[in-house]
């Protein structure tokens, strides 16, 4: 890059800065790209969101593994436990409540650093439901007499380990995708 000169091969990185130069100087400093401030509000919101790398395979693989260990594991203990149905139902229903909720936390904050509009109420509303889902397991383990302690220590560090991994997983998927994006958009330029 020379001149201050845009070449076709030039990387997302040389890009930015330029795109940074012309809305500090001006644009009739850049002889080949003209600015547009719509593509610059773009490329430097996906600059300071996006990792400079991917997420790797093992990171990925570890954090699905995970997360399937704690809902078996959550599932198997809930098969086996000696409780009416109506209690598993319960169980089961608050193991996903608390998952979604955290998966649409973890979507909402993503969604904010990007700049992509979130309502204050649906905002508000994902974080009333992972308080709920944790207070439920909470209120529903205190009040489980047959349960041991053991058991109950099971269940709220498999449910920990649930809501974490999930939205472990969901922000793996999301780097993914940004990633995905950024070498489209890298090979276009």
């Amino acid at each position: 890059m020379g001149g201050g000169q845009l070449h076709s091969n030039g990387s997302f990185v040389e890009k930015l800065e330029i795109a940074k130069l012309a809305r500090i100087w001006g644009s009739s400093c850049l002889a080949q790209e003209t600015y547009d401030p719509k593509k610059e509000s773009s490329m430097m919101s996906q600059a300071t969101t996006t990792p400079n790398q991917s997420t790797s395979t093992a990171f990925t693989v570890a954090s699905i593994a995970a997360m399937a260990v704690g809902a078996v594991g959550y599932l198997i203990g809930l098969w086996n436990a000696e409780m009416e149905l109506n209690e598993k139902g319960y169980y089961f229903t608050v193991l996903l409540f608390g998952m979604y909720s955290a998966i649409s936390i973890q979507k909402c904050v993503r969604d904010r650093l990007e700049d992509i509009p979130v309502s204050q109420l649906y905002y508000g509303i994902s974080w009333v439901a992972v308080v709920t889902a944790v207070g439920l397991l909470g209120v529903g383990l205190y009040n489980a007499t047959t349960l041991a302690l053991s058991e109950k220590g099971f269940y709220a560090m498999a449910y920990v380990l649930c809501l974490y991994t999930a939205v472990n997983v969901q922000k793996n998927t999301r780097d993914s995708i940004a990633q995905d994006r950024l070498a489209a958009q890298d090979d276009e330029f």
